[in-house]
């Protein structure tokens, strides 16, 4: 038997469903997979994807620190760029910067967590 691993998915730290919703719904173009609380007035955890890109929100305290950071390798940044550019968000106005060996794109929500999406380019 050989070792296989799949895919990793990220646990971010939030505080505010709301303000969550805004920016990975409504900013980032993410959509709710899921949902869990495990009653009422419980934090929520919940999964938002975009096309393969998996993430989890937890209101949990023992879940994540806030602050964290993450690199998702992509094609398409200067088009995802593009589309966050359209939507004129009031509380970030990302740049598409060129770091020589590949195109990055880095956000940051609510609640301090880093985003760097990365494409690489041909060598």
């Amino acid at each position: 038997m050989s070792i296989e691993f799949e895919r990793a998915v990220p646990i971010l730290r939030m505080f505010d469903v709301a303000k969550a919703h805004e920016f990975y719904l409504g900013f980032l173009g993410f959509a709710v997979d899921w949902e869990h609380r495990y009653g009422e007035n419980f934090p929520l955890y919940t999964q938002l994807s975009r096309g393969a890109l998996r993430l989890h929100l937890s209101e949990h305290s023992g879940d994540a620190t806030p602050g964290g950071a993450l690199c998702v390798y992509m094609t398409g940044v200067a088009e995802l760029h593009e589309e966050l550019a359209a939507k004129d968000y009031r509380y970030m106005k990302p740049a598409l910067t060129d770091e020589g060996s590949r195109l990055e794109l880095a956000v940051v929500d609510p609640f301090g967590n880093r985003i760097r999406f990365m494409e690489l380019k041909d060598s």
